[in-house]
């Protein structure tokens, strides 16, 4: 152990414009920056949280209001202290926060007027703001006592206890703007739309709980559950346990959209799309941390978009799974991440099911009827290709006919086109790019001998020389396939 009662010191503190401006510099979107406030908000016991705005181009302002426990004085400075809390103090166990960073990396990130008003059962309103401006003017770490308009401190007044959180000066989403600018107003609107969007994703179970009501503008927010649970289609995997059962891991493919009313499916898809939305979601205590991600495990592919899988980690574990300050990286400890791609690629086969075959249910229904693809699926010495299914029923007619007429064959034709499997083979594709048989591959190549051979013939019969029948030849598919063969004709 250091003794250092005997080693001289000299005092290094951060200057204090320029941390402030590093702290700008974490990196939160706006719907992050707005969902950790909120957090705030819950852990303060709050039942209804409202999220206003007041467009008036670079002067507009944003708040957040809760009907918390609220804060006095003492508790409201030490609140808006930068690194309020140790992140490694014990915490409750239903504490979303962590760092003692949020309030002020999440809203100086935005704006660089930040003030609190907020009230405790008991004690009169209190409010302090910080001004970005005034720091880096006087260089000192100095709340001040400033309402912005039009803010009063009797905003809490009919209360008995809450708190509101208030941007001013949003430099980095309406600077420069004007509040005749209808381009800059639509602008901001669609910005705030996908605020809303994302929080109805990052407290849906909270809301779903009647754990909290969450308005906007004065409109309540509903939730958006990416699991579909409550859909009968929705197919639920057994909840697993893992990491001696702190965390809780649960798989759920979503249905074919032929399963799900229009309105329903567009739902579905989330703010960001259906392939966007596929993977896992990790929560901690409820709360979505990061939404549709394979967390370097797999790739998003297209027939994978059914696939979601929820996990619910204790706050006990965020440094485990690296939670950083801005709630919106999680990374999975080595120890477990074989264990969740063991259970992700169950949930990923279904889904991949689910996606090839709409009618599977059906399938299951009719079981004694056997399923009659036009293309199936096989294979020649490990590599994969696809041939005609001759035994299907539309085809049999034709084949069976004693003579196939030019609209016979057409018909045939049609049907082989109309009916090419893209999505298995864009699935295989993904999956092994190295597995599939080029045409005739590993089998005799008698037939693409012969036949190349009668059409280099007739080509030399209609005049052309050798060279130029065997570049014609070159440039027909599957002949192009084979130069080696038709280099040997002579």
């Amino acid at each position: 152990m250091i003794d250092y009662s005997s080693i001289e010191t000299t005092p290094a503190e951060p200057e204090a414009g320029s941390m402030i401006e590093t702290f700008r510099a974490i990196g939160y979107s706006l719907e992050a920056a707005i969902a950790d406030i909120i957090d705030n908000s819950i852990s303060g016991d709050a039942k209804n949280i409202w999220i206003d705005f007041d467009w008036k181009g670079a002067e507009t302002w944003l708040s957040v209001k809760d009907d918390g426990r609220g804060m006095n004085n003492e508790e409201l400075v030490q609140a808006m202290r930068p690194g309020s809390r140790n992140p490694n103090e014990i915490r409750s166990s239903k504490d979303l926060g962590r760092f003692g960073l949020g309030l002020k990396t999440a809203s100086f990130s935005q704006c660089r007027k930040l003030t609190v008003i907020s009230k405790k059962r008991g004690f009169s309103s209190v409010f302090w703001t910080w001004d970005l401006d005034f720091v880096q003017k006087t260089g000192n770490w100095n709340l001040i006592k400033l309402l912005p308009a039009p803010f009063t401190n009797n905003q809490l007044n009919d209360a008995e206890s809450g708190t509101i959180i208030i941007w001013n000066d949003i430099d980095r989403l309406v600077k420069s703007f004007s509040q005749n600018d209808k381009a800059a107003l639509d602008k901001f609107l669609q910005v705030m739309e996908q605020v809303k969007k994302h929080l109805a994703m990052t407290f849906h179970r909270f809301v779903e709980n009647r754990k909290i009501s969450l308005w906007f503008q004065q409109r309540e927010i509903q939730a958006w559950d990416p699991f579909l649970i409550n859909e009968p289609a929705t197919q639920k995997f057994p909840e697993e346990p893992l990491h001696n059962a702190k965390i809780r891991v649960r798989g759920f493919v979503l249905p074919h959209k032929s399963k799900l009313a229009d309105i329903k499916f567009r739902e579905a898809e989330g703010p960001k799309g259906w392939n966007a939305h596929q993977g896992f979601y990790i929560y901690r205590n409820e709360r979505l941390l990061l939404a549709g991600d394979w967390l370097g495990m797999f790739r998003k592919e297209e027939h994978l978009k059914l696939a979601r899988i929820m996990i619910d980690l204790p706050n006990s574990l965020d440094a485990e799974w690296q939670i950083d300050i801005k709630k919106s990286v999680a990374r999975p400890p080595l120890v477990l991440r074989d264990q969740l791609k063991a259970y992700a690629s169950r949930v990923r086969a279904q889904a991949v099911e689910v996606y090839r075959h709409k009618g599977k249910v059906l399938k299951r229904k009719y079981a004694e009827v056997q399923f009659q693809p036009v293309w199936l699926e096989k294979q020649r010495h490990g590599k994969r290709f696809y041939s005609i299914n001759r035994e299907h029923p539309l085809l049999q007619p034709h084949l069976k006919a004693d003579n196939i007429t030019p609209q016979s064959f057409s018909e045939i034709l049609k049907y082989i086109e109309e009916t090419i499997p893209i999505p298995l083979i864009s699935l295989r594709e993904n999956e092994d790019e190295a597995g599939y048989c080029r045409p005739f591959e590993g089998a005799t190549n008698t037939l693409i001998e012969r036949d190349v051979k009668i059409f280099f013939e007739s080509l030399c019969h209609k005049g052309k020389s050798k060279e130029q029948a065997k570049a014609i030849i070159l440039n027909i598919e599957p002949y192009d396939q084979y130069p080696e063969i038709i280099a040997q004709l002579n």
